[in-house]
């Protein structure tokens, strides 16, 4: 006689197991003969065996089936499993779930579709995994959270379910994303010692303004609203209110979800003054340099941002100590009736350490090499947190890197070592680039260029350049070696061909000058952030005129000797010196920069001259949002062994630049008919006030200034006079823009002669070298 028993197991699993339990079924247990699977398509018999609570030989028993059943079932594999048994024989029968043969996103705008995959995978819903009715419930509802926090309310989720092939299936999750919920008012309940635009002003968030089509500002966000808490809780913390809190928070939206009505609930306090400031623990013998650190001292109103400053500024001493671990833990003591606060800063070092390793990670085209020789870190050294922040800064510098991260890890067994982790994420340095610019002077401007920033990894370049603005035309090969010598000298290679029109817009198109040549430049660093380099070329130059050129430059011309369009040789021999300690090169917003260049003509030339020039810059932060810029430049050549200054070395002011409001290159000396000439020296003096666009928080993309230019242009032999130089005054705009940094300015001069060039409004687009 066959025994023939058997039980399943679905949706309500946990009735099947009770109807597998002594109390729905009484059978006599028995000895497992064989155990078979059916029913399997993608899962592995041995995963079935696996969650099996029997194995071959042994006894089943009622409680080890309802065991079973339950652990197949909360594998999620299976949509049904049944257990018979037959003559001995253990029959597992099974029906897998389906698997996700495909996920998409249809109307999705507002997120990447990887973020989003990379969010549904977390629960539970993927590629290639189980299809299960509750998760795909649960991954609509996540993405419907995601939505939301981003002020998508009326956001809605449908998903679509298709049966493929081979018991798989392709889920669709269709979005209507709707309108972005938008701040119509916020108010902010409780301030008495601040207004509440000054507030406001610290937050990101913003009812609607003529700039919001740019900010964005005023579509609502829980991020963004958690980042606006944050900024008003450190305004407060920074003025010494130490009790401020945050009540509450109400967001009401309106039944059409399309507005948004902010409440903020605030308790600001009492302001508190520091009594004392002490250092205590283990100071190293360094309490002097410590104290010198301290941002807060006696009878200063509290500031949660000077402590953390005070605290990270002790922290990098003792790291380029050797002290790699370095906690500061502030103990305030509050008196509430004198409203003051005691600080204590407790000061352990921890354990100082030496590099046994440096580790380059993620070059995987970049040559160990030259990330290496960026390092001021050195490998069995004291670890120094100085030389780690320089060593990062330097490969930063490099651009062959979109981000570098460089962290410590303690070497097993050795508590005085430490493995630098130097961790790079490489971007493509080769780029062909075709361009399109437009300015005020030179009308359309067509660039092309061919670079490769990092030749084979080697950290070379080498960059073909074209620019056919009619007024400057060039066609360059130039290759750079950053690491010429191990010991980082640099060694720049080029050759050109130009053609410079000086008087294009004066409607003499014939005087040109061409120019040919090439040469090479060293770089020797003797320090961080200075730089000494020379060079030496040769350039053959040939100058045509017309009859209408001016007479100072065919007056030159018979001087030395030549027609026009003969050809001048020359040897120019340079020389020169920066100092670079800004912040940015792009948009500095602090810090000084300073360059001084000497080029002499060698004899053997057709032309003997010098021309020198010195460039001093500085950036000063007047706060995080406002920036004054000061440039000064003064420039000066002459001739020497009997040879005039060449005309094709004269310095020209006017326009953006240099003196804006002036038309460019108009500036100073004039010929007959009243046409700018040029000069053998300059004088050059800008004054920028540089501040972001109301309402786009500290954007450095997007940038207003005013500004006060000064200068002029001299001939030779003339004195730089302060009482002849040019004044202009206006306001502008900055933009790194997709098409690159456009500048626009409306300048207004002070003090124009009658034969001065004006021109108030002046734009470029592109930079200018």
């Amino acid at each position: 006689m066959i025994r023939h028993k058997r039980i399943s197991l679905g949706l309500l699993a946990s009735a099947v197991i009770a109807a597998w339990s002594p109390a729905g079924w009484a059978a006599d247990p028995f000895v497992v003969r064989d155990i078979r699977v059916e029913g399997l398509q993608r899962v592995e018999p041995g995963t079935v065996f696996g969650y099996l609570p029997v194995r071959v030989g042994e006894t089943f028993t009622d409680d080890k089936g309802a065991d079973a059943i339950r652990a197949l079932y909360n594998t999620g594999f299976f949509k049904d499993v049944q257990i018979r048994a037959e003559e001995g024989v253990l029959v597992v029968q099974v029906e897998e779930r389906p698997a996700i043969s495909q996920l998409e996103f249809v109307g999705i705008k507002e997120f990447d579709k990887d973020t989003l995959r990379r969010s549904l995978r977390a629960v539970g819903v993927a590629e290639a995994r189980y299809y299960d009715k509750a998760l795909i419930d649960k991954a609509e509802q996540e993405l419907k959270r995601q939505y939301v926090a981003r002020g998508y309310y009326a956001a809605d989720v449908q998903t679509t379910i298709t049966p493929v092939d081979r018991n798989r299936v392709s889920v669709v999750f269709n979005v209507d994303e709707g309108p972005v919920a938008k701040i119509r008012q916020i108010n902010i309940v409780g301030n008495k010692a601040f207004k509440e635009g000054t507030l406001r002003d610290e937050m990101q968030l913003s009812t609607p303004n003529w700039l919001s089509w740019y900010t964005k500002n005023d579509l609502y966000s829980k991020q963004k609203l958690t980042a606006d808490l944050e900024a008003l809780r450190s305004f407060y913390l920074n003025r010494g209110y130490l009790e401020f809190a945050i009540e509450s928070t109400q967001v009401s939206i309106t039944p059409d979800k399309k507005d948004i009505f902010l409440t903020l609930n605030i308790k600001e306090g009492d302001q508190y003054k520091v009594s004392d400031v002490r250092l205590a623990g283990e100071l190293l013998g360094k309490q002097e340099e410590m104290e010198k650190l301290l941002q807060l001292k006696k009878g200063d109103i509290f500031s949660s941002e000077k402590l953390t400053q005070s605290t990270k500024a002790i922290t990098d001493l003792l790291g380029t100590y050797g002290y790699a671990f370095t906690t500061i833990n502030p103990q305030p003591q509050i008196d509430k009736e004198k409203r003051e606060v005691a600080l204590t800063l407790m000061v352990d070092p921890g354990r100082r350490v030496y590099v046994r390793r440096v580790n380059v990670v993620g070059n995987s085209k970049t040559r160990d090499e030259v990330v290496r020789r960026e390092m001021r870190q050195m490998e069995s050294s004291w670890f120094d947190s100085e030389k780690l922040t320089q060593s990062q800064a330097r490969i930063n510098r490099t651009g062959y890197f979109t981000d570098t991260n460089i962290t410590t890890e303690d070497v097993p067994g050795a508590p005085d070592q430490v493995d630098v982790n130097v961790n790079v994420t490489e971007k493509p340095t080769g780029q062909i680039s075709l361009g399109v610019g437009f300015s005020s002077t030179d009308k359309l401007v067509l660039q092309a260029g061919l670079r490769q920033d990092n030749v084979f990894g080697s950290g070379t370049s080498l960059g073909l350049d074209v620019n056919t603005a009619k007024s400057f035309r060039t066609i360059a090969l130039t290759q750079y070696d950053p690491y010429f010598t191990v010991d980082g000298i640099s060694r720049s290679t080029d050759i050109y061909y130009r053609t410079s029109r000086p008087l294009y817009y004066t409607g003499d198109q014939d005087y040109k000058i061409v120019s040919a040549g090439g040469g090479f430049k060293f770089g020797v660093p003797f320090s961080e952030v200075d730089t000494v380099f020379f060079g030496i070329g040769y350039e053959r130059t040939q100058v045509y005129t017309s009859v209408n050129t001016p007479a100072q430059y065919t007056d030159w011309l018979n001087k030395i000797g030549k027609s026009s369009g003969d050809g001048i040789n020359n040897f120019p021999f340079t020389i020169g010196w920066a100092r670079d300690r800004r912040d940015s090169a792009l948009v500095p917003t602090k810090g000084p920069y300073t360059q001084a260049n000497l080029e002499v003509g060698l004899p053997g030339g057709d032309t003997q001259y010098y021309r020198a020039s010195v460039q001093q810059q500085y950036f000063y932060p007047i706060s995080k949002s406002f920036t004054l810029a000061l440039n000064g430049e003064v420039a000066y050549g002459h001739g020497y062994g009997n040879t005039p200054f060449p005309v094709f070395k004269y310095f020209y002011a006017g326009g953006i630049g240099s003196v804006r409001g002036y038309q460019t290159s108009t500036l100073g000396p004039k010929d007959q008919n009243g046409n700018p000439v040029g000069g053998a020296s300059k004088m050059i003096g800008n004054v920028e006030f540089i501040f972001p666009l109301p309402g786009s928080g500290v954007d450095r993309t997007l940038r207003l200034f005013t500004f006060f230019d000064f200068g002029n242009v001299y001939q030779e032999g003339q004195p730089l006079s302060f009482s002849e130089l040019k004044y202009s005054t206006g306001f502008g705009m900055s933009w790194l823009s997709p098409i690159g940094p456009l500048k626009i300015s409306m300048g207004f001069p002070l003090n124009r002669d009658t034969n001065d060039k004006v021109q108030r409004f002046q734009f470029q687009i592109g930079t200018a070298f």
